[in-house]
């Protein structure tokens, strides 16, 4: 299938999972709770893509949804919540949003090949678990992370209907980390896709922000809901406890699954990486240690 045949499946999908999140928004049960009203469409929309996904026996229609949802989120919160529209914070709140959902989503569409190409982690989730395979694409690929990224935007929530907080400097903090996290994100990729023309084989990557950090694209996610936890400090200081949990748990994410997954790869592949390991830090940015 080609590329732009297998976007327009994944846009068809995503249209359908938005409309029946939306439905559910306007027509369903009202909660009583935004957040609660939000997850639940949330978690349909969700459904709707686990279905395409398993249409098509390929769970890469999950892939984009990442980016897509959280701007969509934020907009319905500050929409239907008490803040008025002129909101500054919450302005804010959404510009950081959607430029790093803009990244993220462009990112991955300039990288997919089409289908029937499928993100390599996903097989290994679901290879060899019999009856249980189901079960382990349905909550492993597609609803556990949905309910991660919910849960990296609840401050989001706290930022667009929680007012009488004037913006200050944590708010200025947090656009300056969140803009500045999706940049490293794009200058890392563009270093990552020049990189791949020209590599040779079994060639590592260990110049620009490679050669300070092996997963610089992490770190600037990491630092985005990072900020997102700010936005939510700024409204409401009184909630510091909890706003930051979202970060935590994709720190968790990436230092307990994504990175060994892809360091563990790149060792099969690629022997020599064990020098960037040894010499190269392995998320937080700093100078390579010099070889000995």
């Amino acid at each position: 299938m080609s590329k732009s045949a297998s976007l327009v499946r994944v846009g068809i999908a995503y249209l359908v999972a938005v409309a029946v999140g939306a439905a559910w928004l306007w027509w369903g049960p009202d909660t009583s709770h935004l957040w609660l009203d939000g997850l639940i469409a949330d978690s349909l929309a969700t459904l709707v893509i686990f279905g395409f996904s398993r249409a098509h026996h390929n769970s890469s229609f999950y892939d984009a949804w990442w980016s897509v949802l959280p701007p969509l989120l934020a907009a319905y919160w500050w929409w239907a919540g008490p803040l008025p529209l002129d909101d500054t914070r919450s302005w804010l709140v959404l510009v950081v949003i959607l430029v790093w959902a803009v990244r993220l989503t462009g990112n991955w569409v300039y990288a997919f090949p089409g289908f029937p190409h499928e993100d390599w982690r996903y097989p290994l989730l679901r290879d060899g678990k019999g009856a249980m395979e189901p079960l382990v694409d349905l909550f492993g690929i597609h609803l556990v992370p949905t309910w991660q990224v919910f849960l990296g935007m609840t401050p989001v929530y706290v930022a667009v209907t929680h007012g009488g907080r004037d913006v200050g400097w944590l708010d200025a903090v947090a656009v300056v980390i969140g803009i500045g996290a999706a940049l490293l994100e794009l200058v890392a990729d563009g270093q990552m896709y020049r990189f791949a023309r020209t590599k040779q084989p079994g060639q590592c990557l260990d110049q620009g922000l490679w050669g300070w950090s092996r997963h610089p694209n992490y770190f600037g996610e990491i630092s985005f809901w990072f900020a997102l936890g700010l936005f939510g400090l700024a409204a409401s200081p009184a909630d510091w406890w909890w706003v930051f949990l979202g970060a935590i748990a994709m720190v968790a994410l990436f230092l307990g699954a994504s990175i060994p997954m892809m360091e563990q790869r790149s060792l099969e592949r690629r022997p020599q990486y064990q020098d960037v390991i040894d010499r190269v830090s392995k998320l937080v940015p700093r100078p390579p240690r010099v070889r000995t």
